[in-house]
């Protein structure tokens, strides 16, 4: 949670320097959001890789529970698709890119900006959040009225780090090494997918 409020402060900064012109447009041009985001990905590589527990809690996990990330893949392109149809000013495509950031907002805004705008990209930044923030908020409920598998769900990529915490609480413990699977798959696939509904 206090992460989320820290990039949303670092949002709000940073649209009041755009407003007001005390961080010129210009500084920014040249592709500084592609080498952010080449950073960003070799932090994440980097973190995968310090980690060797991680490919041992994925040898040990259930072969049918570990389809749930794609469950979770499907079911929130789906539910992308039915916002796409309903909403009116937004195409169905970038809809599709909007709900496939899965909560992983910093990745997903900076590819969606990099190919579709600012405001689309803005968009895609305060939706992924709100899941996250669903997520933290809202376990306890979602497991009272879907099931313990409910949150790792809804927590999309966050579920092997900041949605862990809360996963555990609620869903129980021997619910981490699918929750941690679950969000490395996720996590993995949005910036295949972002890109790839970008471009159509």
């Amino acid at each position: 949670m206090k992460g989320s409020l820290i990039i949303v402060t670092f949002f709000i900064l940073g649209a009041v320097c755009g407003i007001t012109e005390i961080m010129p447009a210009k500084w920014f041009e040249g592709g500084i959001s592609f080498y952010a985001l080449c950073a960003l990905m070799f932090s994440v590589g980097v973190g995968i890789g310090n980690d060797p527990q991680t490919m041992r809690n994925f040898r040990s996990l259930n072969p049918r529970l570990a389809l749930l990330p794609l469950f979770t893949i499907l079911g929130t392109l789906a539910g992308s698709a039915v916002a796409g149809l309903v909403l009116s000013g937004r195409t169905l495509p970038e809809c599709m890119a909007v709900g496939s950031g899965f909560a992983y907002y910093s990745l997903s805004s900076i590819f969606i900006t990099e190919y579709k705008g600012a405001e689309l990209g803005t968009i895609a930044l305060l939706s992924n959040i709100s899941r996250e923030i669903i997520t933290l908020l809202c376990a306890p409920l979602l497991v009272r009225w879907f099931g313990s598998l409910a949150p790792i769900a809804s927590g999309g990529a966050t579920t092997m780090d900041t949605t862990l915490p809360v996963i555990i609480r609620f869903s129980g413990r021997e619910y981490t090494v699918l929750s941690i699977f679950h969000g490395f798959i996720v996590d993995f696939s949005v910036p295949f997918l972002v890109t790839f509904f970008c471009s159509l």
